[in-house]
């Protein structure tokens, strides 16, 4: 009698490929398709660091070309690399300047030493608020440019505090220029844990490059040091060896090598910037009369300096109805 047939499911004759192979098989490709959205992702993620590394490097090309400096006297750094040129200068006449005859006629005769080519030392005017330091080195700048024909006149450059950093990418920039530039940092101090001050130092001195030939660097400050005193007082006491993180501190103003201390001026001294200002400007006033009211201004203001005196005679001056015209 023949033999029944044995009974299996559908699909699982002999001759019926086995399902586990199959199965094997047909996850292959879904492992392809699973790992082909990631290299998208990554391809992705290059091509746009690429685009962002390329916009990058386009803003970091010179805004300004050397020949540019032939425009104006005076610029303003920014660290994205350009250099914004400044038709009129806000400052004030060499001689208006009172109480400072001794840090004048030093800063003229390094500044004028520079710009004949000659050695000379970056300048750090430290000291009383107000006393004219800033005023002092734009007030020098234009003094002696004042008899120079245009392809030997300085040129003035400020830099902004928060762009110190920036500072060795500008000293590339005026490496390669014929001018002669005065680099000026006014109100230059740092704080807390702020360490753009080694940018500072390597300019100054102890880079590979160093400060270009045509470049000198102005500053002014309240602070000798340059640095706050329990910044200083911190590093004393928290480093394993106090006196190296104090001279890591405060090597730096040594790096200046010209020093102007500012002290605060005498009463006669802040009278004599009155006068000279009300003088240079014609406002007539009697003279016990300015006196009284010029130190009735400075009482309620706590202090007496240049600053405090221009801001009288604007005072005085608007009452009078005369205009101020500054050079």
């Amino acid at each position: 009698m023949p033999k029944k047939p044995s009974k299996s499911p559908a699909g699982k004759g002999p001759h019926t490929p086995a399902r586990k192979p199959a199965r094997i098989a047909a996850n292959r490709p879904k492992a392809e398709l699973k790992a082909a959205p990631a290299d998208l992702s990554q391809e992705r993620i290059v091509r746009a660091l690429e685009t962002i590394a390329a916009h990058l490097a386009a803003q970091r090309k010179p805004a300004v070309i050397p020949e540019a400096f032939e425009r104006a006297d005076a610029y303003v750094w920014h660290p994205d690399g350009r250099l914004s040129a400044v038709p009129r200068v806000s400052r004030v006449e060499l001689f208006l300047l009172k109480g400072v005859d001794r840090m004048r006629d030093i800063l003229m005769e390094n500044t004028e030493r520079f710009a004949n080519g000659l050695p000379a030392n970056n300048a750090l005017l430290w000291g009383a608020r107000g006393m004219g330091k800033s005023s002092l080195v734009k007030a020098a700048h234009a003094s002696i440019n004042a008899e120079r024909k245009p392809a030997d006149r300085l040129k003035l450059i400020e830099i902004h505090r928060e762009d110190i950093e920036s500072l060795p990418a500008l000293m590339e920039r005026l490496r390669a220029s014929s001018f002669r530039f005065i680099v000026f940092c006014d109100d230059l101090s740092f704080d807390g844990n702020d360490a753009s001050y080694k940018s500072l130092k390597a300019v100054l001195e102890g880079g590979i490059e160093g400060r270009p030939e045509n470049v000198i660097l102005y500053a002014t400050s309240n602070r000798r040091h340059l640095l706050a005193r329990e910044m200083i007082e911190n590093e004393r006491s928290t480093a394993i060896n106090p006196g190296e993180a104090v001279e890591e501190k405060v090597s730096l103003s040594d790096r200046f090598g010209l020093w102007l201390g500012f002290h605060r001026c005498s009463q006669d001294e802040y009278l004599a910037m009155v006068r000279g200002y009300c003088s240079h400007f014609g406002i007539n006033v009697d003279d016990e009369a300015l006196e009284r009211e010029a130190l009735e201004w400075s009482t309620t203001r706590g202090s007496r300096s240049g600053r405090v005196a221009w801001q009288f005679v604007q005072e005085l001056a608007g009452r009078m109805g005369v205009k101020l015209t500054v050079a």
